[in-house]
């Protein structure tokens, strides 16, 4: 690996470790006064059209072929699953909805056997995804079990919708004609995804309830934050962090995101936290460990096994030889979680 200042590092892991971390209470304060699948269509189609801008000119053109292919992934990984995250976050604490994306490697470990071609998990993988499922179920079971308020059953299977969406439009990326460029890649996502998000949201009729007068300073930054901390500089920070330092150090975020979001939820939006919390906490993040270092140790990288996806919706990727593409990128693997603050 590349030799970099140690400050440099330090600064590129807290920007993925707080602002992705964060994004998902940025995300609720957001659709507080904004209709959440506008909030997140708007969001997304500024962050791609400047990420493509600034890309752009230095990339070959993309063939139509390219274009369907974001549409695809893009649809897959922020129409169905960031949309479904902020629609979640009307019912849902936000600090829960990390804690349900966060587990978000057990379904690209499971979804990687069914598919053609996949392998078989070891049994230290089925037993991380058995602890997995056992948090899952810790959040949405009864109010017996550890104590606590479970959370609302629709908002909980948005969540599991969403996090179905971005395991498959993860794993797909792999699969199709994308760009060879991560940023342009990621850009043209962004754009198609976004655009869809705002056709759903207008198909849904949110342009009828909403009111721009009564968007609060408080929603507007937000969306701010979310647009240049969450979607810009947290992943460049990522995409720097893949080519200098190793994936598997880099998708730790993985597992501190989630922490990071209950308790930035807890401080600043009086979201409770409860032993049933805390229980689904350790057993889903003791399984992303384990999974995650599983994974590690392959020829792949983090790969699949820490995702393709970071659980907010954003888009990181790492560079990757693929099928089709203008080229074909040589980098350390591909870690992509959900991932975008949401």
């Amino acid at each position: 690996m590349t030799q970099v200042p140690r400050l440099r590092l330090v600064l590129a892991f807290l920007a993925i470790y707080l602002i992705w971390g964060s994004t998902y209470l940025a995300i609720r304060f957001a659709i507080e006064t904004i209709p959440p699948f506008l909030m997140a269509g708007s969001r997304f189609l500024l962050a791609g059209a400047v990420l493509y801008a600034i890309v752009r000119p230095r990339c070959p053109a993309p063939t139509a072929g390219n274009w369907r292919a974001a549409g695809l992934i893009g649809g897959l990984l922020l129409l169905g699953g960031n949309g479904a995250v902020c629609w979640a976050e009307t019912r849902v604490p936000s600090g829960m909805v990390a804690l349900m994306i966060g587990a978000m490697p057990l379904w690209i470990a499971l979804l990687g056997w069914a598919l053609p071609g996949g392998t078989r998990p070891t049994a230290r993988m089925c037993f991380a995804i058995g602890l997995g499922l056992v948090g899952v179920a810790l959040i949405v079971g009864p109010e017996q079990f550890a104590g606590g308020r479970r959370i609302d059953p629709l908002g909980a299977l948005a969540i599991l919708v969403s996090t179905l969406c971005w395991a498959t439009g993860s794993l797909l990326s792999r699969r199709v004609n994308l760009p060879g460029s991560p940023f342009l890649a990621t850009a043209m996502e962004m754009l198609a995804g976004g655009a869809l998000l705002s056709v759903a949201g207008l198909a849904l009729g949110e342009h009828r309830s909403f009111d721009p007068a009564a968007v609060s300073l408080r929603s507007l930054l937000a969306v701010l934050y979310l647009l240049v901390f969450g979607s810009l500089i947290a992943f460049t920070a990522y995409i720097w962090l893949l080519q200098v330092t190793s994936p598997v150090k880099v998708a730790t975020y993985a597992y501190v995101n989630p922490v990071v979001a209950v308790f930035l939820g807890w401080a600043l939006a009086d979201e409770p936290v409860s032993l049933r919390t805390g229980l689904a906490a350790a057993a889903i993040l003791g399984a992303v460990v384990v999974i995650t270092r599983a994974a590690g140790g392959g020829s792949g990288g983090a790969g699949a096994g820490a995702g393709a996806l970071r659980g907010d919706g954003e888009v990181p990727r790492g560079g990757r030889p693929r099928r089709g593409g203008n080229r074909a990128v040589s980098s350390p693997g591909e870690v992509r979680i959900s991932i975008e603050g949401n």
